[in-house]
């Protein structure tokens, strides 16, 4: 029996990263203020399969992120697109603690 050759799609790894951004207490309303915007721009991103980021309830300081998209580029997409946004303009100074993956 001969293997079907695989197609573009099956080899291409989904990119997942997850993590938590931390804020200091008087930045909070800033961060806030823009999460509708920012997760409404990045989940109509082409590639984007899933992107949620939402503040923890018990550490108003801690947001908690979960991406996932459709490959490397589209992340790298996501990522061009974020570092000339608003949000990056608040945030980029922030800590960061993510894990990226591929799956």
């Amino acid at each position: 029996m001969q293997d079907e050759p695989k197609t573009e799609e099956a080899t291409v790894s989904k990119i997942l990263l997850t993590g938590t951004m931390t804020c200091a207490q008087d930045e909070i309303e800033s961060v806030v203020s823009l999460l509708p915007m920012h997760i409404r721009q990045s989940r109509a991103e082409p590639g984007c399969l899933q992107f949620e980021l939402w503040q923890d309830e018990l550490k108003p300081t801690e947001f908690h992120i979960t991406e996932v998209f459709r490959d490397e580029r589209a992340f790298e997409a996501h990522q061009d697109r974020t570092r000339n946004s608003d949000w990056f303009r608040v945030t980029g100074h922030m800590m960061r603690d993510y894990r990226k993956s591929s799956a």
